[in-house]
């Protein structure tokens, strides 16, 4: 089979015309690409901002660029090769306006964020949820409507698909008191959590004999430690827990009224995921240069080959997050020898082609935000002393079909370390009667915004169908490093 090669052709087209500086161009670009140093698209995503700005790359020590970073300054300095830079995308001068649910408890700092992001020329719409707070580019709790044919990997997040899931058992809610340790067990035996987590014995693996695991280079560099990870949970917010579900008659399909047995869990496409956000947020600002203010909301179009890869990579680590979840409940149901009676589940980081309520076509990016179309069923917890919502969307055109995703954080990681006390948390947990395995000062139920609050500041938004109680809690272990 003949080895991908960057042709001339491809490398003129970059607005190279100099055959001194065209034949080092190729010279340092095929010798990556074969190398497997990067790949074809980074390369060339690499040449294009050096001619915007060779100083960078000629300032990095052992950079792969630097040599022709350098040259293309001498050829400047002789007057040669004198390059306009791409243009920067300007920003909308007006600022359209966007609903805010439960304005009164968001940071100034979000609010500033979205209003960047509105900014954006392909914007066409936008909302904050009641849980928002400042993040990269779009606020956690951010949904960003834009033109049907282009995609932030910020927007997005760094943790894409994101998501929940709920296995109701048909077991009393007693079940944790009068079997603690053993749902104790059933969470220690079947969940793994940390940085580098992996599994060492899997329920179902069929997700990895599908084709678009072969469709890019960069999914097939990553197959092998997604199936590694599959059915792990990572770290930061990440959990997964036993509690109790309250449920009203009639509220969901084939659930009785009653008090039941729950698992949730909270986690999304590990390490696949991170590396995919990573790479594709990084040639995204290579390629659409914006202010300063709103770089990280750079946009893929679809329509180009790295947009395309990047829509087939984030739609297929959907689809792995959600096998994640699935490998983590099942295999606990099938050690209790018990079929759930219903599963419920959502993402809240990621990108869906939608349509507005008058029917304009759009890429809607919810960042930390759940889906909430009319009759869609959903899941909004809260923190690990405080109950979470199984919900039933109301399809509100203002929030672009959009609720919270939990209860947003109410302070940083580093000022809930400098100020909640340990003893504090203590006495909460064994107020609630919650059991917690693992996790850290950060994920303190203090550190979190309250949830009965963001719930009320968004009933135009959503039904409320069921009430979780959290009561054993499984999370990472302390001084891990948050990936959410």
């Amino acid at each position: 089979m003949e080895k991908e090669k960057i042709s001339n052709g491809e490398i003129s087209a970059l607005g190279i015309n100099d055959l001194e500086l065209l034949v080092a161009f190729s010279r340092v670009a095929n010798g990556l690409l074969k190398n497997s140093v990067m790949d074809k698209a980074q390369i060339l995503a690499n040449l294009e901002s050096l001619i915007d700005d060779p100083i960078p790359y000629a300032l990095k020590k052992g950079g792969k660029f630097k040599n022709i970073a350098e040259k293309v300054i001498d050829l400047r300095k002789e007057g040669k090769f004198i390059k306009q830079a791409r243009s920067v995308h300007e920003l909308k001068k007006e600022i359209a306006e966007f609903p805010v649910f439960g304005l009164e408890h968001i940071e100034a700092g979000a609010l500033a964020q979205m209003r960047t992001a509105i900014q954006l020329p392909i914007a066409v719409a936008g909302a904050l949820m009641p849980d928002a707070h400042q993040g990269y580019g779009l606020p956690i709790g951010g949904v960003l409507a834009t033109t049907a044919n282009t995609i932030i990997p910020y927007a997005v997040g760094v943790d894409i698909a994101c998501r929940m899931c709920l296995s109701i058992f048909e077991l009393p809610a007693t079940t944790i008191d009068t079997k603690q340790d053993n749902l104790k067990s059933l969470l220690l035996n079947n969940t793994h959590f940390g940085m580098g987590s992996e599994s060492k014995a899997h329920h179902d693996t069929t997700l990895f004999d599908r084709a678009d695991w072969g469709a890019t280079k960069q999914i097939r560099a990553l197959k092998d430690k997604a199936y590694r990870q599959l059915g792990t949970s990572g770290t930061g917010n990440h959990f997964v827990e036993w509690g109790e579900l309250a449920i009203a008659d009639g509220a969901i399909e084939g659930v009785p009224a009653g008090n039941y047995l729950a698992l949730l869990s909270h986690s999304g496409s590990r390490g696949f995921g991170g590396n995919i956000a990573g790479y594709y947020s990084d040639i995204a600002m290579k390629k659409t240069k914006l202010p300063h203010e709103a770089k990280h909301l750079a946009w893929l179009d679809l329509h180009t080959e790295e947009g395309h890869e990047y829509w087939l990579a984030m739609n297929l680590a959907g689809e792995y997050a959600s096998a994640n979840h699935h490998e983590i409940h099942n295999k606990i149901a099938k050690e209790m020898k018990l079929e759930p009676l219903a599963r419920i589940e959502n993402h809240h980081n990621f990108a869906w082609k939608e349509q507005l309520a008058d029917g304009t076509e759009v890429m809607v990016h919810r960042k930390g935000a759940t889906p909430a179309g009319e009759g869609v069923l959903g899941i909004i917890p809260g923190s690990m002393s405080t109950p979470g919502f199984v919900v039933r969307g109301k399809g509100e055109a203002t929030s672009i079909n959009s609720a919270s995703h939990g209860a947003g954080r109410l302070m940083s990681r580093s000022a809930a370390f400098k100020t909640i006390k340990k003893e504090l948390i203590t006495a909460e947990l064994l107020n609630k009667k919650v059991t917690l395995l693992g996790s850290d000062i950060d994920e303190a139920p203090m550190a979190y915004k309250d949830i009965h609050t963001v719930m009320a500041a968004q009933h135009d938004l959503v039904d409320v169908l069921a009430k979780f109680q959290p009561r054993i809690v499984r999370m990472a272990d302390p001084k891990e490093k948050p990936e959410d």
